[in-house]
């Protein structure tokens, strides 16, 4: 790591991550470089690898942000209802989840690549923020859902979060993949991320 404040650190790995976030908008995970990463930043290729050594690791960092900023915002709906009816958290964790697409989209690739090309305390913090969102579904669960057991909370976590891997692939279809399910005869009924999420939220708090 090079030398430096903690907040200069903080603010150079900043930049990197935000010009990969930038880019992943619009260009596949093969497609986005640690060449291409550092034309959008103010430092070369190789200064990069101060502060990431692969891809991956940068990556796993933009899904870390993801992770904060959805624990944040389910922090902020708890501060502001003393009460919601299960049909009103389905509706919340799907309107919250469907508001990032990046992380939907980042969740769906090979995530167990992408944590083993990193190293070990960009993993841990990583994990810190998975943990944080785990932990604030829990406490929302625990607030609106006072009847549901522990045992009924973890079923719930078990079933929800391995879910949200899937449901940028279902939802992010293109006009090619749509003209091969015609073609293998194959019939595809479109939905939203919002109401995919909705419907399995809805149907693991019954």
């Amino acid at each position: 790591m090079p030398k430096g404040s903690p907040e200069l650190t903080n603010a150079r790995r900043e930049e990197i991550i935000s010009a990969c976030e930038t880019l992943y908008k619009t260009m596949g995970f093969k497609e986005v470089t640690i060449k291409e990463i550092a034309r959008y930043t103010s430092f070369s290729r190789p200064s990069i690898y101060n502060y990431f050594e692969t891809k991956e690791e940068i990556f796993l960092a933009i899904l870390q942000r993801e992770y904060w900023r959805w624990t944040e915002e389910l922090d902020r709906i708890m501060e502001s209802y003393d009460s919601m009816t299960r049909d009103q958290v389905a509706e919340t964790l799907a309107r919250t989840i469907s508001a990032q697409p990046q992380m939907l989209k980042i969740l769906s690739m090979n995530h167990f690549d992408m944590e083993a090309n990193s190293r070990m305390e960009n993993l841990v913090e990583f994990k810190k923020s998975y943990g944080a969102t785990l932990d604030a579904v829990d406490r929302m669960l625990k607030k609106f859902c006072p009847d549901m057991t522990d045992q009924d909370r973890q079923d719930f976590l078990y079933g929800f979060f391995p879910f949200i891997y899937g449901i940028y692939p279902y939802t992010a279809v293109t006009d090619k993949q749509k003209e091969s399910m015609a073609l293998a005869g194959i019939p595809y009924v479109y939905m939203s991320a919002y109401d995919l999420t909705y419907r399995c939220a809805k149907k693991l708090l019954e």
